[in-house]
């Protein structure tokens, strides 16, 4: 019996597995916290979108194909910020046309360059086909995001919950705009060969949603939105393996059913305080 549950761990493809979603959790639980609370999550799904063309065009160039991703959305970001700037449209509803254009450019490049990459796996990831140097790059990109967590994240949570208040004392607000949509790109970039590029969205959501639900202390919440995160990541690789399916959705099945339990915990747990207070409210 033992010998089967450690059985995953034997195999090298399922070693890395586990480490690159595990590296890829820890990014994205932690920028799911800003996105959550900063009202970004049709940003994440922007530039997750978005970089479709950039992986086609570094495939052409014979360029590592996580740098044109990197670029591509960049690309999508910075446009955005300029259209919205230099237009009386809402951020939405430019997000929406740009990685939508995006998106349909990419697929029409692909269909006129036979790409090396498979379709499936730019777009749902292959965590069971990645070697070394993805693992590394993972690795790096996490320690940047935590990096810029531990010595911008005050003046960060200060930018996300009022911009015009951090512009007024001073912070540098462009910097931590840029460099949270720098960090953004380089985190879905880094998980694109493990969960894919329409999977890492929920990678991006879920936790910072579900902690969001649990606690109203910034601190917790990351600290709750990392537990939740790694432990799906992890859980969904173990899963994959003895029910035969994909890692990646399976990771994502586990953070929605999380999600929807936390969920009607905290409706109940609320309905249970109202009707307390209602009771009060009647005796006196």
């Amino acid at each position: 019996m033992l010998d089967t549950l450690l059985m995953p761990f034997t195999f090298t493809f399922m070693q890395q597995a586990f480490l690159i979603v595990l590296l890829v959790a820890i990014p994205t639980a932690l920028l799911s916290c800003f996105l959550v609370l900063k009202g970004w999550s049709l940003m994440g799904d922007a530039i997750a979108h978005s970089i479709l063309p950039g992986v086609v065009i570094a495939y052409i160039f014979a360029i590592p194909y996580t740098l044109g991703a990197f670029a591509a959305g960049m690309f999508c970001a910075l446009s955005t910020g300029y259209l919205k700037e230099n237009s009386r449209i809402k951020e939405d509803t430019i997000m929406g046309v740009v990685f939508s254009a995006m998106f349909a450019l990419g697929l029409v490049l692909m269909t006129k360059v036979e790409v090396g990459v498979h379709l499936d796996h730019i777009l749902f990831g292959d965590a069971l086909g990645v070697d070394w140097a993805d693992i590394i790059e993972a690795a790096i990109v996490a320690l940047m995001v935590v990096l810029f967590a531990v010595f911008k994240g005050k003046d960060l949570l200060v930018f996300v919950f009022d911009h015009q208040h951090a512009q007024a004392i001073g912070l540098p607000v462009k910097f931590l705009h840029y460099g949270l949509l720098s960090l953004l790109s380089l985190a879905i970039v880094a998980a694109l060969k493990a969960v894919g590029m329409i999977l890492v969205i929920a990678m991006l959501i879920a936790p910072g949603a579900t902690a969001f639900l649990l606690t109203r202390r910034f601190h917790n919440m990351v600290i709750l939105a990392l537990l939740m995160s790694l432990s799906s990541a992890f859980l969904g690789v173990y899963a994959s393996f003895f029910i035969d399916s994909a890692p990646a959705p399976t990771i994502i099945l586990i953070m929605t059913l999380k999600f929807i339990l936390v969920f009607c915990y905290t409706s109940y747990k609320n309905r249970k305080v109202e009707l307390q207070a209602r009771d009060t409210v009647k005796q006196f």
